[in-house]
């Protein structure tokens, strides 16, 4: 296929994407299999109490183009209405730096890098009750930005396990195993935590932001948190 012909057929299924609105109805029969326990059961998650909640955002997009970070301030509006205490952590705009690692932090001690992980998100991560992590879908994983913060808590495994956790996750794809390996990846890292996982949003086929704003994951994402 020459590059007339590729660009011309990205187009078509651009326009048809953007006419079925694809990716919705599979993503939200998936959320409802859950939808019941996790939105409707007020105050199930936290039992009744004020929770902290650290949310850590990882789009390099800005707060008013981003697909996730929409997902985020809905979510962060919710929990905020049920009186649950709310750090945001911004990991594609602080200075971070990937683990090398070295080990001396022998998995529980300070990391070799005194940044923006360390000193601000590591010591609100420790207290937390819940941890959310949200991101784009690049290349069928979490952002780059993200895994950087996830490689990180290596300094502190055993300190973080055991927490609540949530993911909320946009992408354009739109075919039905568009998240599959993230959700994997979720999944497995949930395990290895024994974190217990509260929600996932898989936003399939929001590929800008007024698809998404347009899309029923921001209601999701706020009637989460305000169910916590």
């Amino acid at each position: 296929m020459n590059r007339r012909e590729f660009i011309k057929a990205v187009a078509c299924g651009s326009i048809t994407f953007y006419l079925t609105g694809c990716g919705l109805t599979a993503i939200k029969n998936q959320f409802d299999k859950k939808k019941e326990s996790e939105v409707s059961a007020q105050g199930s998650v936290s039992e009744g109490r004020s929770m902290k909640i650290v949310v850590i955002n990882s789009s390099p997009h800005s707060e008013e183009q981003s697909t996730s970070r929409y997902l985020s301030q809905r979510f962060v509006e919710g929990a905020k209405s049920s009186g649950h205490e709310i750090f945001v952590f911004d990991a594609a705009n602080e200075q971070t730096n990937p683990c090398q690692g070295c080990d001396q932090c022998g998995m529980d001690g300070a990391c070799i890098f005194d940044d923006a992980i360390e000193e601000k998100l590591m010591p609100q991560m420790l207290k937390a009750d819940l941890l959310v992590l949200v991101t784009p879908l690049y290349y069928f994983g979490m952002s780059a930005q993200l895994k950087i913060v996830i490689d990180r808590f290596y300094s502190r495994t055993t300190r973080l396990a055991g927490k609540k956790s949530m993911i909320m996750a946009t992408a354009w794809n739109s075919a039905d195993w568009t998240m599959e390996a993230l959700k994997n990846h979720y999944e497995t890292l949930v395990r290895y935590m024994s974190w217990q996982d509260v929600g996932q949003i898989w936003a399939t086929g929001c590929g800008n932001r007024p698809l998404v704003e347009r899309s029923e994951f921001g209601d999701m994402a706020f009637k989460i948190g305000a169910a916590l």
